[in-house]
């Protein structure tokens, strides 16, 4: 079952999906103060490169780069529950960081939940590390803000 990646609108079936399974089990986990949504719409912009995985035609994953001019800002990590666990997650992650180093960035950044501990352990094992927020941001307790340098 070959995987591929391609760049997609947010707004097509598959995307509006994908982002909906995202919302969702962000809600499931986190209270409404806590859950930090983020819409298709939102990511339907010209500084947003949407991501999609698809394993045999099928949407099974999804992640925004956000062209933030240093920095890229990965957004909206999703795989499928279906397709968690066969690197998924991992080749969307390398494919952000191809285009992201493509656009001139030298590093990537991310806001992630603290309670998302599959995302957060993916993150750690590609090299991203802890630091403090970055751009908008604010400090949250339920936030961790991590970072990798593209070399």
């Amino acid at each position: 079952m070959t995987l591929s990646i391609s760049v997609e609108s947010p707004l097509t079936p598959d995307g509006l999906a994908l982002v909906d399974g995202s919302e969702q089990a962000l809600r499931a986990v986190y209270s409404a103060d806590e859950c930090f949504t983020f819409s298709a719409r939102e990511l339907d912009r010209p500084e947003i490169i949407f991501l999609v995985a698809r394993r045999n035609a099928a949407a099974v994953g999804c992640v925004a780069l956000v062209d933030c001019g240093t920095y890229g800002e990965v957004k909206r990590l999703f795989v499928t529950p279906a397709a968690r666990g066969t690197g998924a997650a991992r080749a969307l992650m390398a494919q952000l960081e191809t285009t992201s180093r493509a656009q001139g960035h030298t590093r990537v950044m991310l806001e992630t939940g603290d309670k998302l501990a599959a995302a957060v352990a993916l993150y750690r094992d590609l090299g991203y590390a802890k630091r403090g927020p970055f751009g908008s941001y604010a400090d949250h307790p339920a936030s961790l803000f991590m970072s990798k340098p593209l070399s």
